[in-house]
């Protein structure tokens, strides 16, 4: 994850932009100029989805690390939306920002090998290599163990620049329904999960701030397991959904980060792509109170984590 941290320590800012976005979300005048050139098409609302995530990126690029594109929200517009998520990627890495593709895949043999390469690896044809998507970390779902896994630790173990996330304790408010059940012994699903991700972990490269290229998904509304896992996983870095509209705050995702306030990344999604109409402004001023939504959201975790300092 030292890609990711060093973008961290450089903003000073713990944070992740999600890039989910609806048509609810994007103001008229952006809507109707896509609709303009494309109609009300699946073409049209990719073209909108782009222009609101390129202004959005433009707007927080120098104040945030990175961004979270949702691969469903692109999905449900077909091969346009499949487009829109490529060109995302594209224009985040050109402004400088780390993106993490939230796509929670998994699968076993050939099927998550072709996963693994669509959104971290290469493919190739007929002896060319190409780039699908070209994230820099995916979230992926590790509850079929390490055959859904592996496929994936081989091309973090040729790229030290990758990094996937596995869901662990997630955010929602049914996860305790199979997460937190007990084990024989006494172990909680959750807990089993996250000693498997610092084994795998153990299997790549380990960066010079002590995290594997191997993190875990932790959800901010669950504060006690947070900081439970925190202490428990030491070389697992955490993304953590949940902050804002979910209910979690600066004070429950504390636990998330170690002594030097690293370890940890927290997303908003809604919070910020919806700030615009929270804050009251015309749809023309989306992106400005964007920023200032993330600016609110950095200094609210910067007041809460363990002062942010250089290991």
């Amino acid at each position: 994850m030292e890609k990711l941290i060093q973008r961290i320590l450089a903003l000073r800012n713990p944070t992740v932009v999600g890039l989910d976005p609806k048509l609810d979300y994007i103001p008229e005048p952006v809507k109707q100029a896509a609709f303009a050139r494309h109609g009300r098409t699946l073409q049209g609302a990719a073209a909108a989805y782009l222009e609101f995530n390129q202004r959005i990126i433009d707007a927080v690029c120098d104040i945030v690390p990175a961004v979270k594109p949702q691969c469903a929200y692109y999905e449900a517009l077909g091969w346009p939306g499949m487009r829109c998520l490529a060109e995302t990627i594209a224009y985040a890495h050109a402004r400088g920002m780390y993106v993490i593709t939230d796509g929670k895949r998994n699968d076993i043999g050939s099927t998550m090998q072709a996963y693994a390469a669509a959104h971290l690896g290469q493919v190739e044809i007929d002896g060319e290599l190409c780039t699908p998507f070209g994230g820099d970390a995916l979230t992926v779902n590790g509850y079929l163990g390490s055959d859904g896994i592996k496929p994936l630790l081989e091309i973090l173990q040729g790229d030290a620049g990758k990094g996937i996330f596995v869901l662990c304790k997630t955010s929602n408010p049914s996860a305790d329904e199979l997460q937190d059940q007990v084990l024989e012994g006494g172990e909680s699903i959750y807990g089993l999960m996250g000693d498997l991700c610092e084994r795998w972990g153990r299997q790549a490269a380990l960066d010079s701030y002590g995290y594997s290229q191997v993190g875990a998904v932790v959800g901010a509304t669950w504060p006690a397991q947070l900081a439970e896992l925190r202490g428990r996983l030491p070389h697992t870095f955490f993304l953590v959904p949940g902050y804002g509209a979910q209910g979690g705050g600066a004070k429950d995702v504390a636990g998330a980060f170690d002594q030097n306030g690293l370890g940890a990344i927290v997303n908003s999604s809604r919070a910020v792509l919806t700030a615009w109409k929270k804050q009251g402004v015309p749809g023309e001023q989306f992106a400005q109170a964007a920023r200032a939504e993330a600016l609110r959201m950095r200094e609210d975790l910067l007041s809460a984590i363990p002062p942010m300092v250089q290991p």
